[in-house]
């Protein structure tokens, strides 16, 4: 929800989408994002279906959080979420008036966090989301643990992978997930998730199976920033390099997980710190090269020791961006495998050779 403005510099941080947009939808507001290279999401209506030969809008998508109880009229407190059956409807409409682009739908965070009292009546009530998803071609959500998140929630990154299962979950490998991270102050003046955070929310999504990322950029208090983002040097250029790495893993990302390419064994350092400290592995193998990549899932210090079928004795671990590599030996079972630390909160990207 963006300004045509800041086009270039979002670019430059390595986004190349907008979902939603603050400006008009016109030649003009239009042209601004072609030319920074810029894709659109919007919403579908009259107006904008005019566009619908301008391959700068590569989708459609309702309105925001129907999941959650809506504000009344003349703002006299909230009503019921909206209907799954209502969503599903206007996915219809929208599919029949342009078949060509995917429709999305987001929803909030009791995707992840079913105690959420956000949806009024509808509380508590989980089967609703195999519904609403029915209505949409692209799902994702918005859970925001550190920033923004309640009092449960508040300081547990790995909520947000948890939303990202279930949508997984219930879309049955047939819907495209994304999902929404937190790099501003949003609402709580005292609170910022750190770069290292939002690094590991990032990589906790794509490793439980998000395929995009969607930076939430506002701020809404002690003032408001539309683009809040890009007044924060130093999570500018934390997100800034995170997208400059994902991208250049895209084709490794985007090809098929090895199901079983390895196992991994953690525990938390000190016996006062959680115990097991659970790291999770994501597995793919692209030209000759098998990529382990791992992330801490609590904030506390482990070690993970890696079984990788296939491995040879010796073999060099490379630990991408970080200037190390790690040798292969034999570790449980006399399988081969090598061991690695991981600060709370960490992620690793590891790449075998062939």
């Amino acid at each position: 929800m963006q300004s045509s403005r800041n086009a270039e510099k979002f670019r430059a941080a390595g986004i190349n989408t907008y979902v939603a947009f603050s400006d008009d939808l016109n030649d003009q507001t239009l042209a601004a994002l072609k030319n920074a290279g810029m894709k659109l999401i919007y919403e579908q209506n009259a107006a904008s279906l005019k566009y619908v030969g301008d391959p700068t809008i590569i989708g459609w998508m309702h309105g925001d959080e129907p999941d959650n109880a809506q504000e009344l009229p003349d703002k006299k407190g909230y009503g019921p979420p909206i209907l799954p059956q209502k969503i599903i409807d206007e996915y219809t409409d929208m599919v029949k008036a342009d078949p060509t682009r995917p429709v999305m739908l987001n929803l909030g965070m009791s995707v992840a966090y079913n105690d959420w009292v956000g949806r009024g009546t509808r509380t508590g009530h989980a089967e609703d989301y195999p519904e609403y998803i029915k209505g949409a071609d692209l799902v994702s959500f918005d859970i925001y643990p550190v920033a923004n998140g309640p009092r449960e929630v508040e300081g547990k990154l790995w909520y947000v992978a948890k939303g990202v299962d279930h949508l997984v979950q219930i879309g049955h490998g047939e819907k495209v997930v994304w999902n929404c991270l937190e790099c501003t102050h949003i609402s709580e003046p005292n609170k910022l998730a750190t770069p290292h955070q939002v690094r590991a929310e990032a990589w906790m999504s794509i490793i439980h199976g998000s395929m995009g990322l969607i930076y939430f950029v506002h701020q809404f208090k002690p003032t408001f920033k539309e683009a809040a983002l890009l007044d924060e040097p130093e999570m500018l250029a934390a997100v800034t390099a995170l997208n400059k790495q994902i991208t250049s893993l895209a084709p490794v990302l985007n090809s098929p997980a090895v199901a079983n390419g390895a196992q991994v064994q953690a525990e938390a350092e000190k016996q006062s710190e959680p115990n097991p400290a659970p790291v999770d592995v994501m597995v793919k193998h692209y030209q000759g090269s098998t990529y382990l990549f791992a992330a801490e899932m609590r904030d506390a210090k482990a070690n993970a020791t890696f079984t990788v079928p296939g491995l040879k004795r010796g073999s060099n671990v490379t630990v991408l961006d970080e200037n190390r590599t790690i040798d292969a030996k034999e570790v449980y079972e006399k399988n081969m495998g090598f061991t690695d630390t991981f600060a709370p909160w960490d992620v690793h990207i590891y790449q075998i050779k062939d």
